[in-house]
């Protein structure tokens, strides 16, 4: 607890001293290990698609009278839709976790602002080409899924995505501020999360509409009371 005294001069007047106490952050770190009961459906950005959009800027304007449709590799969009760590293996990005956590908040009344500040996600490893930390699958293997995808307007595309079917499994670290947020709070988060939120493409909680269902998980049996907590 940090602890101080101040005067301040105001208009020739000295206001008295007063103390300020600031706490510091009580965090604990809880773990979850969660199971698919919904595929689960992936799409990273891909460095192709991110070379075409730099290469468009470079251009300018020349980039518009040069502009060609290539012929469309699936296979390879379907690779390139992976979330690749550097060591190599597949996890979902675990800012999804933490902004679920987030938006759930808003069905318990809870203020979201306040839930930016208090809620953290561990992550087990980092994107190999932009960083984004991961939280590792831990069981499940993806396979290759195409779907029609609608676009601004009218327009329909073709996509080739990642597809973990119903089982597959993550282990969560979240970390958390004991003034905001008790165990058994993180816990029910979670499986609101895992339940009304959902994560990756076609969540019920898709921002442009009402999902496919996909991306919805339970809290293995019994782990939201016997979750393994620890100090941060």
């Amino acid at each position: 607890m940090a602890k101080s005294k101040t005067a301040v001069k105001a208009g020739g007047n000295t206001i008295p001293k007063r103390e300020v106490l600031i706490t510091p952050p009580k965090l604990q770190t809880a773990e979850f290990l969660i199971v698919g009961t919904a595929p689960y459906v992936q799409q990273a950005f891909s460095q192709k698609a991110r070379e075409q959009i730099k290469g468009t800027q470079e251009a300018g304007s020349q980039s518009r009278s040069k502009k060609k449709r290539e012929a469309k590799d699936f296979q390879e969009c379907y690779e390139q839709s992976k979330h690749y760590s550097r060591e190599g293996w597949i996890g979902i990005p675990a800012g999804a976790f933490r902004a679920g956590m987030i938006s759930a908040c808003r069905l318990v009344g809870f203020k979201m602002t306040l839930a930016k500040l208090s809620i953290f996600v561990d992550a087990d490893g980092y994107d190999k080409i932009d960083g984004t930390p991961l939280i590792k699958i831990a069981k499940g293997e993806p396979h290759y899924s195409e779907h029609p995808v609608r676009l601004k307007g009218d327009v329909i595309d073709l996509r080739a995505r990642p597809m973990w079917d119903p089982g597959w499994e993550c282990n969560v670290r979240i970390t958390f501020d004991l003034d905001q947020f008790s165990l058994q709070d993180v816990a029910n988060l979670m499986m609101r999360v895992g339940r009304q939120v959902g994560l990756g493409e076609g969540r019920p909680d898709s921002r442009s509409s009402a999902g496919m269902g996909w991306g919805t998980f339970d809290i293995a049996a019994d782990e939201a009371v016997a979750v393994a907590a620890k100090a941060a």
